[in-house]
């Protein structure tokens, strides 16, 4: 029997996260003069821990695809992993969430991402190792092309994976995209993605990515949206963290705070990926940007309150039941 056509095909890194809860009096932060942050820990030592938890088939592109399975969407993932145990529990993983995992390529004799996140407190630091994947965009039949494409982290080796999804774009041109630039994209640099950013639909980054890529004046919003829309996406979606979130379509501009916390947040892996893939599944099920704005804090605001990036994702009915009981002040505020 041939599957459904694919709502959204999320393309990008899938890892295991092992978190380690560290504890408040064993661990301090130290705060540089240059404005820089340092998670301080004795060396030389042992020191004891909380406990560790492991979550499997995480990472943005992941992360993102979960979502839009939890909110109704039919979501897909292209990745890669290794052909060790750790991958085919990242495989099971998707699977029980509801993502279709048959463009996830098994690499024989290679390793699957492995990431350990020291947790202290409510904030994280990720160690991270790059696995030197031969990437390779799959063949698709007509009816695996799927409605919108959702680009996000990949790794340093991925170099001209990027040239084989763009020429893979160009020649699908209803396919819209929607792009979230990882931290070795971002290095890529606009000239080398020029490509992927003309083609996006959507671009989501936080406020110093957008500074980064643009070139742009941190302190000034509307520089930062006219110079990331002269590359070329439709929509610019930029989150500033407790300040909120900007959104642009070319015309209209518009400013979004975050959604009432219940509690301090538990432990905040994640958060950037729930607010814009749920900004993105707003638009695939045929929302404005104001209502896109409306939706994704909530998802972020929940996913905060757990522990891992998928754990607090929702679904529509949870969604919208968290929007109905929204304070009076929860609405985009027109800028331009």
């Amino acid at each position: 029997m041939a599957q459904p056509q694919l709502d959204v095909l999320s393309v990008g890194d899938v890892v295991t996260d092992a978190f380690i809860r560290l504890l408040d009096k064993e661990e301090k932060i130290e705060h540089e003069r240059n404005g820089e942050t340092w998670l301080a820990i004795p060396f030389g030592t042992k020191i004891p821990f909380d406990h560790s938890e492991i979550i499997e088939g995480v990472g943005n592109a992941a992360n993102a695809s979960v979502a839009f399975a939890r909110l109704g969407l039919k979501s897909g993932l292209v990745a890669n992993v290794g052909s060790d145990q750790f991958g085919r529990d990242i495989i099971a993983s998707l699977e029980k969430n509801k993502v279709d995992s048959r463009f996830v390529h098994i690499n024989p004799g290679k390793l699957s991402h492995y990431h350990y996140v020291l947790w202290y407190k409510d904030e994280r630091t990720i160690l991270v190792n790059s696995v030197d994947y031969e990437y390779h965009w799959p063949r698709f039949r007509v009816i695996d092309i799927p409605k919108w494409m959702y680009f996000s982290s990949v790794g340093k080796y991925a170099d001209e994976y990027h040239d084989q999804i763009s020429h893979w774009l160009e020649a699908h041109e209803p396919v819209k995209l929607a792009f979230q630039p990882g931290t070795f994209q971002i290095e890529l640099g606009v000239k080398r993605l020029k490509k992927l950013y003309e083609r996006a639909e959507v671009l989501a980054v936080n406020r110093e990515e957008a500074t980064t890529i643009s070139g742009g004046d941190h302190g000034d919003i509307h520089d930062l949206f006219d110079k990331l829309h002269v590359l070329g996406p439709k929509i610019v979606l930029i989150s500033d963290g407790h300040a909120g979130a900007y959104a642009s379509d070319g015309q209209n501009r518009y400013k979004m705070p975050i959604y009432p916390d219940p509690k301090p947040p538990f432990e905040r892996t994640g958060a950037g990926d729930a607010f814009t893939s749920t900004f993105v599944a707003a638009l695939v099920k045929g929302a404005d940007v104001q209502s896109a704005l409306l939706w994704a804090p909530i998802n972020s605001m929940n996913v905060v309150q757990h522990v891992g990036a998928q754990a607090g994702l929702l679904s529509e009915k949870e969604l919208t039941s968290y929007l109905h009981k929204a304070p009076h002040w929860y609405h985009p505020e027109k800028i331009r």
